[in-house]
């Protein structure tokens, strides 16, 4: 008797191949059985009816009791075989015994659900040798073919992953129940998740009409399964149910015989879904229900390791308040020390939000919820319960400096409210003194230097302050923490001392505690080194601190090297798909916009290298982009300088000087300089523009007096460039293109492309308007407009070889005339096509290209005419991903 195995889509070519030889009056006639064996709900009607549908010749459906009609190939199809009446049954054996040529059987059956087990036709269950017998067994879905249910009931909107998995985990894997699952999410809001629906009727229907059929002194064992709600062994089952040794045994073999209960392998039983253990649970009367959970918590408490987290559940369940919270306080616990911080987050915010919680107990568990959190990511009830707590008037100074610690790293770096959680953190130092442990957590955090409230020599007063107070202390975990800042606090200083630091992160600690915190402090220092220049090295601290933080736990340390190997990635050229890493990146921050600023500010970086003027506005100042004035200071210096470059793009001179002057403040309270690098160079030429020389003279002097012994080498090759442009508006053309040369020389070698183009055009610039040689000006034009072609800068390159024509030796331009190129666009029309295609206007155009609005004009409507498109959007997906 072979076997087929799998999903009714598997399946069907087999069982339909095995059929149609019977069915062929060319064939040799031998007849055959199939048997559809499958749970209820598996789908056995649905597989049948295709069947019948998929094949050819005279098809006889009848009743289990029927027979052939007459003679010829025939297809005799009974279902539910288990249902029969004996009598029907009976005459089925008597047909199979002797069946007739050219007969094709189909019988299907519920396996759990036949008189004899593993016999659909009875004890005298029995197969002659002529007869091709093959047995088809349908099991649960699996979570893709959940999956593709979900998409076609509901759509891709509403099918994500998560819900597919829910969907399995909760159905089991039975089709009916899936189907019903989503009959009653299609009913309903898109808001409404998985947990508000309920058992389906059908299923309560099946399940408790099932447990009813199982003897009242042994229903027990069915009940003691569903508060269980796992597969367990007979023993527990016994010992839950209050009936050991034997009476279990007996109950649970009934159990069985009903199909109440099913073997899940490796001597277990239990339920084929949560739901329909569920079905029941809710069935059973109140006090039963709560003997039940006390029994199960017993039993649980005596394993070891003990499952803390389900005996909480258990005992709360039956009304033991007491042991509940000692059982969600170790849980949490337990979670902590394995690096499960937002599992942990997630039993304690339900254990405070929700249940009787007495003072004492509330203000332990809030301090666990606290210290947890930090390494997790965006919680808002996290967030609310910390600051109910913080708030009561009754807590001790040391408790409220603790809980206010945590609640201002949260707010700090999960919730991105800079601003308030350093007050929270201030606050806390004054709550915490004589505590050192959690005094230097504060100390080391108010010493980060991103924000803009403090100066950088503010900074580093905390961190040594934290220092003294962390080696006080005497505990690894908080002098981990300590020496991770006080490598990033160095390091964003451009100080060489930081480096050996590095080395000497507890890597390899046996406290967890240790780990996490070394995982932080290498993605901070690859965050660090990015806004020095040193790539290959931020790559590199990048994948050890990642890989350490997702061993560990530390969720958000993980996230944040993420969101910076996309500024790597954006300065060192590696431009290709990087958009679209960025806005999954967006998309996956979900309610923790801060956690994607870096990919915002790259996204904004890309499309004004684009022409995609619009949408780098949107992403840089948009109402998710962080606030310049109270954002990550290096961040808002890049992100200024991209404005004050968009705003001379626009020839407005006034507001690129502006936005330049309160940049440079910003900077200069700050007092970090190699964080100028990606600002310098447009704001000295915004303020030159304005006609200010001496202020841009001064900021020169100032951002060079800034870097003076740092090791910032992406700054160095900015202060040459800002040097250059200085040079260039004071009529010092032959020191312009000096500096301009060194400046790209020292970006290649970071390396960095774009800038390396941009510092190479502008030295062409220089030696262009000067009376150096005009060869090697334009062979360092033609090269620029490659390097921007191949990083699909499309604005950039559209600008290098406007510059190019005009001032392209006169043996290589193109003859008089113009040239035919029929209906594919020329050049001209190509380069005015990208640059509209990425959302500038005529004017911009004819701006960047050195052409008359109406000459642009006539381009575009050449190109849209070209093309076949309609409209300047739609040109973007006709000329290939460099226009877009």
């Amino acid at each position: 008797m072979p076997d087929s195995a799998g999903s009714a889509e598997d399946a069907e070519a087999i069982l339909r191949g095995r059929l149609a030889p019977a069915l062929d009056p060319r064939g040799d006639g031998r007849p055959v059985l199939l048997l559809v064996e499958g749970a209820a709900g598996t789908g056995k009607t649905r597989l049948v009816e295709r069947l019948v549908e998929a094949v050819a010749g005279t098809v006889h459906r009848t009743a289990p009791g029927g027979s052939p009609a007459g003679a010829g190939p025939e297809l005799l199809v009974a279902e539910d075989v288990h249902r029969a009446p004996a009598e029907d049954v009976a005459r089925l054996r008597a047909l199979l015994a002797a069946p007739p040529p050219h007969l094709a059987c189909v019988l299907s059956y519920r396996p759990e659900e036949l008189a004899v087990p593993g016999l659909p036709l009875g004890p005298d269950t029995d197969f002659p040798a002529r007869l091709a017998v093959v047995r088809h067994a349908l099991g649960p879905l699996g979570v893709a073919e959940v999956r593709r249910a979900a998409l076609a009931a509901l759509g891709a909107d509403r099918c994500t992953p998560d819900l597919a998995a829910g969907l399995h985990r909760l159905s089991g894997g039975v089709a009916q129940t899936v189907a019903d699952l989503l009959d009653l999410l299609a009913g309903q809001p898109s808001a409404v998740g998985l947990d508000r629906l309920g058992t389906p009727p059908r299923l309560d229907v099946l399940t408790l009409r099932r447990t009813a059929a199982v003897p009242e002194e042994h229903r027990r064992i069915v009940h003691a399964a569903a508060v269980l709600d796992e597969p367990a062994t007979s023993h527990d089952l016994g010992m839950v149910a209050g009936l050991p040794g034997r009476s279990g045994a007996d109950a649970l073999a009934a159990a069985l015989r009903a199909a109440a209960l099913e073997e899940r392998g490796d001597g277990r039983y239990g339920f084929g879904s949560p739901l329909a253990a569920a079905a029941v649970r809710h069935a059973t009367a109140g006090p039963v229900r709560e003997a039940l959970h006390r029994r199960a918590a017993k039993l649980l408490a005596r394993r070891q390791p003990v499952p803390w987290e389900r005996v909480a559940v258990h005992r709360r369940a039956c009304g033991d308040e007491r042991g509940w919270l000692v059982a969600v306080e170790r849980a949490a616990g337990r979670f902590e020390e394995a690096g499960g911080q937002q599992h942990a987050v997630e039993l304690l915010e339900s254990a405070l939000a929700t249940g009787p919680v007495p003072e004492q107990a509330r203000s332990r568990l809030a301090r666990l919820l606290a210290r947890c959190a930090v390494v997790g990511l965006r919680s808002d009830e996290t967030l609310k319960v910390l600051r109910h707590i913080v708030a009561d008037p009754g807590l001790s100074p040391a408790v409220r400096g603790e809980i206010r610690l945590d609640l201002g790293l949260l707010l700090c770096n999960q919730m991105g409210e800079v601003m308030e959680g350093r007050d929270e953190l201030a606050r806390a130092v004054d709550d915490l003194a004589g505590e050192p442990v959690p005094l230097a957590r504060a100390m080391s955090a108010l010493a980060m230097p991103y924000g803009p409230d403090a100066s950088f020599a503010e900074n580093v007063a905390w961190i040594e302050r934290a220092v003294a107070v962390a080696e006080e202390s005497g505990d690894p975990v908080v002098r981990a923490a300590v020496a991770a800042n006080r490598v990033s606090v160095l390091l964003n200083g451009g100080d060489p001392a930081a480096w050996p630091l590095i080395e000497r992160l507890p890597r390899d600690s046996d406290l967890i505690g240790c780990r996490q915190q070394t995982s932080r402090g290498l993605c901070n220092a690859a965050d660090a080194v990015v806004w020095l220049g040193h790539y290959e090295k931020s790559r590199d601290l990048l994948a050890e601190g990642v890989t350490l933080a997702a061993r560990s736990g530390a969720v958000y340390a993980e996230q944040t090297g993420r969101g910076c190997a996309l500024v790597v990635d954006w300065a060192t050229g590696r431009w290709a798909g990087l958009a679209e890493r960025c806005r999954a990146f967006v998309d996956e921050s979900g309610d923790m916009p801060y956690l994607a600023s870096d990919a915002r500010m790259v996204l904004g970086l890309l499309a004004l290298a684009r022409g995609d003027w619009a949408d780098a506005l949107d992403r840089l100042t948009g109402p998710e982009a962080a606030d310049l004035d109270t954002g990550p200071v290096p961040i808002s210096a890049t992100v200024s300088g991209a404005l004050i470059r968009l705003a001379l793009a626009h020839d407005d001179v006034a507001g690129a000087a502006a936005e330049a002057a309160v940049a440079w403040q910003r900077l200069r309270a700050k007092g970090i300089w190699a964080w100028a690098a990606e600002l310098a160079p447009w704001a000295v030429e915004a303020t030159l523009r304005a006609g200010d020389t001496a202020a841009a003279s001064a900021m020169t002097a100032e951002f060079a007096a800034g870097l003076d012994g740092r090791d910032a080498p992406s700054a160095d090759a900015a202060l040459e460039w800002t040097r250059g442009v200085l040079a260039e508006h004071t009529g010092r053309t032959t020191e312009a293109t000096a500096r301009y040369e060194s400046s790209a020389a020292a970006y290649r070698s970071l390396p960095r492309p774009y800038h390396a183009a941009l510092t190479a055009a502008g030295a062409a610039r220089c030696a262009l308007g000067g009376v150096q040689d005009s060869g090697p000006a334009v062979a360092l034009l033609t090269d620029s407009a490659a390097v921007f072609d191949a990083l699909g800068a499309t604005w950039d390159a559209a600008r290098t070889r406007a510059e190019l024509r005009h001032h392209q030796p006169a043996a290589e331009r193109r003859p008089p005339g113009r040239p035919a190129y029929g209906d594919a666009l020329s050049p001209r029309e190509e380069e005015v096509a990208e640059l509209a295609a990425a959302g500038m206007s005529n004017r911009e155009i004819a701006a960047t290209l050195h052409l008359s609005p109406r000459t642009v004009e006539q381009h575009v409507a050449r190109a849209l005419q070209k093309t076949g498109v309609h409209s300047r959007q739609q040109l973007g997906r006709v000329l290939g991903p460099a226009s877009h």
